[in-house]
């Protein structure tokens, strides 16, 4: 027999139940310090993203980038804030402005777009509106801005003077395609020239399309000089105005007494100008001067050429060493940011806005120089008396319209003060003028005068509003209420005639 084998002794195995006791408490230690930081990292990473979206939610809702935020946040609990936002915001507002004199108040939507790079600023509007009595107005603009030239020093008054709410403009090239169409229902008539009367008065209607270009830039930074030029076609169909209180033109008048009454052609009409707003005695003394060459050329029928030599000179005395406040060129008539070069620029504020005060003295004239035998279409000469079919108020007192004439001579003295810190404004106005059928005869022709009283409101980009009392004419008094067809400090729309 073989004798019995010794099996080797069992190595006992390792049970982690059956550790001594300090083992067990070392690994539960450990176990309980990695989750304890793991929940710590848990919460931190929780805490971090819920500040992050908190300050972007708080931020979001203090300065809306979005009209929709603008218009929660401002509509319906703060009503200025909710007006700048229904009719300055972008990219869709209410256009709402008055159309021409006699047209009414007209209200309709306008569109703004806009995209910006490091050397060009990119613009684009179009806005359409209707009045009451049938007329209306609709146009396109598209604005580029050549962003690349800086400017060097202070171009709008002197270094080192009291800053206004709205920063200094910066000139800068600008080229500009626009088309633009009009209708207006309600236009008078008196005849041509200073010897007309109020009983001659006429009704008309007419449309005009306008399609063109133009362009700015400056030539000369230390008087904010610049040069423009401009290139549009204008085609303008005149009718008869019936129903009205006076007769319609074509019942009054002929060819011979309204030029271009039966016949109105194709205009190509071009322009040049020079334009200075310099500044002295630390903005007290301001200017703003412009001098331009418009030819007007008829294309289809002979007899309606010419051409218009413009030279229009503002001086502004400043009470409050601020800076004179003008169109900006780089902001189309929809479009009121402050700085074209940014995406997100704002417009003015309504509510910002110190004590201003102002003595103006303004010299205008118009004279019109015509081929031999061709004559002015009145559609086209410059009217006084009420305010011009582009809105602009001159001999406030007597009616819209009233003297009309290839060539006028206009004075103008304003004040104008802000009522405390307020937007609102009185102003004072007064008007002489002369009008005549032939520039030699301009010199010798009688003054018209006029005077006014009033409000104004220019507050933010919102339009400009005005309210006058017009007296002091020989044919009564006259009110006037207008708002601009512009935002505030905007480049105006292309003139009507």
């Amino acid at each position: 027999m073989h004798p019995a084998r010794k099996l080797p002794a069992e190595k006992p195995s390792i049970n982690p139940g059956r550790l001594n006791q300090p083992q067990r408490n070392a690994g539960r230690a450990s176990k309980e310090k990695s989750v304890r930081r793991l929940m710590f990292a848990l919460v931190l990473l929780t805490g971090t993203a819920w500040a992050q979206q908190s300050t972007t939610t708080n931020v979001e809702e203090q300065d809306p980038a979005t009209e929709t935020g603008k218009f929660k946040k401002n509509c319906p609990k703060h009503i200025i804030g909710c007006a700048e936002v229904l009719f300055t915001g972008q990219p869709l507002h209410i256009a709402a402005s008055s159309i021409a004199p006699q047209n009414g108040f007209g209200a309709g939507l306008a569109f703004v777009g806009h995209k910006d790079s490091s050397d060009w600023s990119k613009s684009w509007s179009a806005d359409a509106i209707g009045s009451s009595n049938g007329s209306w107005r609709a146009g396109v603009f598209f604005k580029l801005v050549d962003t690349r030239l800086k400017p060097s020093t202070v171009i709008l008054g002197t270094e080192g003077a009291k800053q206004s709410d709205i920063p200094v403009y910066v000139e800068q090239p600008v080229y500009n395609l626009y088309a633009q169409s009009i209708s207006l229902n309600k236009l008078t008539f008196f005849g041509e020239g200073p010897g007309t009367s109020a009983a001659g008065r006429s009704f008309f209607g007419m449309t005009e399309h306008i399609v063109g270009g133009s362009m700015v830039r400056p030539i000369y930074e230390k008087l904010s000089m610049g040069f423009y030029s401009e290139i549009n076609g204008r085609a303008v169909d005149v009718r008869p105005s019936t129903g009205q209180a006076s007769p319609s033109i074509e019942q009054v008048y002929t060819p011979a007494t309204a030029p271009g009454l039966a016949d109105q052609p194709f205009f190509l009409q071009l322009g040049a100008g020079v334009r200075m707003r310099p500044s002295a005695f630390n903005n007290l003394l301001n200017f703003n001067y412009d001098v331009a060459y418009r030819p007007f050329i008829a294309t289809s029928g002979p007899g309606f050429s010419f051409q218009r030599l413009t030279v229009d000179l503002y001086q502004e005395i400043s009470f409050y060493h601020k800076y004179i406040f003008v169109p900006r060129d780089t902001n189309d008539p929809n479009d009121c940011r402050i700085d074209p070069s940014d995406d997100h620029s704002p417009c003015p504020k309504a509510t910002s806005r110190s004590m201003e005060g102002k003595l103006g003295l303004r010299a205008y004239m118009a004279l019109s120089m015509t081929p031999g035998g061709d004559v002015v279409p009145f559609y086209f000469q410059p009217t006084l008396g009420g305010s011009d079919i582009n809105g602009n108020p001159a001999l406030p007192s007597y009616q819209d319209y009233r003297f009309r004439a290839p060539n006028i001579l206009l004075f103008r003295e304003n004040f104008e003060h802000s009522l405390g810190k307020l937007p609102l404004g009185f102003t004072l106005l007064a008007d002489q003028a002369k009008m005549a059928l032939n520039r030699g005869d301009l010199g010798s022709n009688h003054w018209v005068h006029s005077y006014a009283a009033g409000f104004t409101l220019r507050a933010g980009g919102f339009p400009v509003v005005y309210l006058l009392f017009a007296f002091g004419g020989k044919e009564g008094t006259h009110t006037i209420v207008n708002v601009s067809n512009s935002l505030l400090g905007t480049s105006g729309r292309p003139s009507l005639f």
